[in-house]
């Protein structure tokens, strides 16, 4: 399985591929999608859509997993990430890829094992069970790729309970 994990936001969304190989969950690709301060918001949410289909055509995933909007504070920088995650799930959409949502709280319990943990630690769990030389940055990269890997992990106990539902 393949899962193209989306961290969005305006300025900059995380990407994240992650695949399971024989038992073991590998990174294919990850980074940000920054797009120019300058631009209008029309064409700020045009290049996310693109980048994020020519990842999805790239990489063929099974799925795409993005992380929930996040209402903090700041409800214009709320709006902007939520008009982020709409052009990212119109790409999926548009090639007909089931597309699933996480907390951060879900996210963070999925990688760390504490809903609460920093984001210093989500980046060095994600390298340990990548195995990768260093943890990914910036911190987009590394919460996108967290997301994949939650809905990795998560993906094959949902199918089985919606199997096991389906018998009973």
């Amino acid at each position: 399985m393949t899962v193209l994990g989306i961290d969005p936001g305006l300025a900059s969304t995380g990407y994240g591929v992650v695949a399971r190989r024989g038992g073991c969950l590998v990174a294919l690709d990850g980074g940000v999608i920054a797009t120019d301060a300058g631009l209008s918001m029309e064409r700020r949410l045009a290049y996310i859509h693109a980048a994020v289909g020519e990842l999805i055509d790239e990489h063929r995933p099974e799925a795409v997993a993005l992380e929930q909007l996040y209402f903090g504070q700041n409800v214009r920088t709320a709006f902007a990430v939520g008009q982020a995650r709409g052009a990212a799930l119109l790409a999926a959409g548009q090639r007909e890829l089931a597309c699933h949502s996480y907390t951060p709280q879900q996210v963070k319990a999925a990688v760390c094992g504490s809903g609460a943990a920093a984001k210093d630690q989500v980046a060095r769990m994600v390298q340990s069970l990548l195995s990768l030389a260093a943890p990914p940055h910036p911190d987009h990269a590394a919460d996108a790729l967290a997301v994949a890997i939650c809905h990795a992990n998560r993906a094959p106990l949902t199918q089985a309970l919606a199997g096991a539902g389906a018998l009973g």
